[in-house]
């Protein structure tokens, strides 16, 4: 009797999903995505337009994309993920399915069905796929890890009334209290 096979899925599989379902594919397995709280929104437009106003300003050249955004980490054909925010600065990256390798940074706002996927299985996949800077925004303890994978890593925490000061942007400032 042969053992049962785990189903591995592929992209084809999460392209075909049904019309209105949202899910990931990491790793081969498919994560259902529930629809996000008023706050979660709230903390994502908000410091997406925070984000985008900063970068108009500086006349940057990245892209600053909310959710739903599909993003091929590392080209396989086994992780899509959905970031909250994706920041893109290698416009060549973007393509009409959503971003083909890693973005520069990545912040999740997470929900109480999220969290193990954002401290755990995300933390290890944007650590180890070129992602250079890592929020994670957690609106029921008021507070956000943030990553940062450079030559040094580093790991800090702050409260929604901290200033933090974004990696990748050194003169961006944000606290999360004021976009609240």
């Amino acid at each position: 009797m042969p053992i049962p096979q785990e189903h591995i899925y592929t992209s084809e599989d999460y392209w075909n999903l049904p019309e209105g379902q949202r899910a990931e594919l990491i790793d081969g397995k498919l994560y259902a995505m529930t629809p996000p709280s008023f706050i979660h929104q709230k903390i994502c437009f908000s410091l997406a337009r925070k984000i985008a106003d900063y970068i108009d300003a500086n006349k940057g050249g990245c892209e600053v994309v909310p959710a739903p955004f599909a993003v091929n980490l590392d080209a396989n054909d086994k992780t899509w993920v959905e970031p909250d925010i994706s920041v893109i600065c290698d416009k060549t990256k973007i393509t009409e399915k959503g971003c083909k390798g890693a973005p520069d940074w990545i912040i999740e706002v997470i929900s109480p069905s999220t969290q193990s996927q954002d401290y755990l299985k995300k933390l290890w996949l944007y650590q180890n796929t070129g992602v250079h800077e890592y929020w994670i925004i957690n609106p029921i303890l008021k507070n956000v890890q943030v990553y940062s994978f450079g030559n040094e890593e580093i790991s800090n925490q702050f409260s929604f009334n901290d200033e933090i000061t974004s990696h990748m942007f050194h003169n961006l400032t944000i606290r999360i209290s004021d976009l609240l």
